[in-house]
């Protein structure tokens, strides 16, 4: 009865609405499966897997392939009382490769000598396994690091000794070198349940994203390092134990040339009681020692900043919060037509939710027609020395009346923000800045919300449909999403530019907004510009505001505007038929984004 009561005490009417969307948009059935498994689970993926898995032909055609590049690969093992199931399991997962350019590096760390004997007993013929029983154990990092003293390859993967490979994992990775030489790879994993045997919850991973690597440690899982990388940065440190590998990845990608993703599940982490995959709270200190992995990164590249561990149900992740030294000017452009309440409600969470006080408010007025907001207007600029309004005449274009506000604002960071907006989080600002302060950022968006706390904006996935789709749409505002993106930090494509800021001076590297997109996907190409430069668009997480989406403007729910719409989404096709024909990088192919971003295919 108690259960009862509390599951009807949690019910409420964003809840009902969230099912609704669920019901409507996955049937019934998907909504028991949310209910019972959460957001992330895919209830057929052991089907889907083994329908898309390298089928027997083809892995005799893999095997008969003569590459121009055939690196030896060493796959770096540390045992310690393995079973006998694992362990078999394990290097027969190796045996079975469709490239055969490999060896195997064990470093055996256990208490008697099963793991020898069985090698010996097993395979005794096979000269590509290079076995070392160790003096002692010296923990996950000192076994591993001695059996990487073993290994003699030009690229090194790191393989926990209860997991497996797929039999194409080394082709596919051997098939990434071929034009370049990358210095890092990674791929997609999944896991396997020890006591269902099925495979499930697979990580579609985007490509190489540092703001999500300093989040989480999204890699993990196969990681293959070039020997000369290795040779530069040393093994694994033991005072990283239980998140070394998180260590070991940072200290590589900071040495590396390029860092390339193969979007296969390639490697199956095997679940079991004693595994973190498991129980995550099973080991704590990996998420502590991850915290420092990450404070070491930040501290090794030279940027200030502090890093906060998530709470349950979130270990593992982190929000780090770079300083804003000398806390510069950040001009906040808020175009507005009409619409006193709603303005009003922006600015007063400016000034009195919002925290970072070096900030100047410029409105740019466009076609009002009611008096009340011009009074509002003399009354905002007699009161706070820091608003003004500025007036742009004409037909309203989006791009150009923020391409006028630009110049009138005095500041060296730019607050892009929409009328209809509202601070929830009183750091949100200076969250934003810190990051678009880094050399590396381009521009930074916030997660925003409808007024039923559902997510109306958390990043922007290129490709849907010819054009876009925001991430996360209609997912509650404290919802895991996929891998904990909602939650974290992380680099997009693009990001709305209903509230995104920028450097001034990227503004005018990239030449503003592109006034051929009146009202639509200028926000979008803004950030493929930027993009463009080689600068990253980063979704911060941790600002959080509400948006009353397109009350002043209206939706686009007229014949002429849909016409208008559409003309701008084919000049946007016409602009940008790479990234549409290649796929949005931050997301993943395995997606079908024909059913929206991160949405498992049927």
């Amino acid at each position: 009865m108690d259960k009862v009561k509390r599951i009807l005490k949690s019910v409420n009417i964003y809840k009902i609405k969230g099912a609704l969307r669920i019901i409507k948009h996955d049937g019934f059935k998907a909504l028991i499966h949310r209910l019972r498994y959460g957001s992330g689970y895919w209830m057929g993926y052991d089907a889907w897997f083994k329908k898309h898995c390298a089928s027997d032909v083809q892995l005799q055609e893999q095997r008969n392939k003569q590459f121009s590049y055939c690196p030896l690969i060493s796959i770096v093992v540390a045992t310690y009382n393995t079973k006998e199931q694992y362990l078999q399991e394990m290097i027969d997962s190796l045996i079975h490769q469709s490239y055969s350019n490999w060896q195997l590096c064990i470093g055996d760390g256990s208490t008697d000598d099963f793991v020898e004997t069985y090698i010996q007993e097993h395979y005794a013929n096979e000269s590509r396994i290079v076995y070392k029983k160790l003096e002692e154990n010296y923990g996950i990092s000192g076994n591993t690091n001695r059996a990487l003293e073993l290994a003699t390859g030009d690229y090194v993967g790191f393989f926990d000794h209860d997991d497996l490979l797929t039999s194409d994992c080394l082709y596919e990775i051997v098939k990434s070198l071929q034009k370049v030489h990358h210095d890092c790879i990674y791929t997609d994993e999944d896991k396997l349940n020890d006591n269902t045997h099925y495979f499930e919850d697979p990580h579609f991973k985007p490509d190489f994203s540092i703001d999500l690597l300093r989040s989480q440690n999204y890699i993990s899982h196969f990681f293959v390092v070039s020997m000369d990388v290795i040779k530069k940065v040393g093994g694994l440190r033991s005072e990283f134990d239980g998140s070394q590998d998180h260590d070991f990845i940072f200290r590589c990608v900071e040495k590396a040339n390029s860092v390339y993703h193969v979007p296969k599940v390639l490697y199956h982490w095997r679940m079991h009681p004693l595994s973190t995959a498991m129980d995550p709270e099973s080991k704590m200190y990996c998420y502590e020692a991850g915290k420092r992995a990450v404070e070491s990164h930040l501290e090794r590249v030279g940027i200030k900043a502090q890093v906060e561990m998530l709470p349950k149900p979130f270990y593992g992740m982190y929000h780090v919060i770079y300083d804003t030294l000398n806390d510069p000017k950040v001009s906040i452009l808020i175009p507005n037509m009409n619409n006193k309440a709603l303005l009003k409600n922006c600015v007063d969470s400016l000034l009195e939710v919002n925290t970072y006080k070096n900030i100047e408010i410029v409105i740019v007025e466009n076609n009002s027609t009611e008096k009340d907001i011009f009074k509002y207007y003399e009354e905002l600029q007699k009161q706070h020395s820091n608003i003004k309004v500025v007036t742009y005449k004409g037909e309203f274009n989006y791009s150009k009346i923020n391409n006028f506000g630009v110049k009138q604002i005095s500041g060296d960071y730019i607050l892009f923000l929409n009328n209809d907006t509202k601070v929830i989080e009183p750091n949100s600002i200076r969250d934003m800045l810190g990051i678009c302060m880094r050399e590396d950022v381009g521009a930074v968006g916030a997660k925003l919300l409808y007024k039923d706390n559902t997510i109306q904006h958390d990043g922007v996935i290129v490709g849907y449909k010819g054009y876009a789709m925001h991430a996360f749409l209609f997912l509650g505002k404290d919802d895991f999403g996929y891998m904990g993106r909602p939650k974290v930090s992380w680099n997009v494509s693009a990001a709305t530019a209903a509230c995104l800021m920028s450097k001034r001076s990227i503004f005018n590297a990239v030449g503003g907004f592109d006034e051929q997109f009146k009202v639509a996907c200028n926000d979008v190409d803004f950030c493929l510009k930027i993009r463009a430069l080689n600068k990253l668009i980063v979704e911060d997480n941790f600002s959080i505001w509400y948006h009353y989406e397109s009350k002043t403007r209206g939706l686009e729910d007229t014949p002429e505007k849909k016409e208008r719409f559409n003309q701008e989404i084919a000049k946007f096709q016409k602009k940008w038929p790479d990234i549409l024909e290649s796929g949005d990088p931050f997301h993943n192919p395995n997606f079908d984004l024909n059913k929206g971003p991160f949405r498992y295919p049927d």
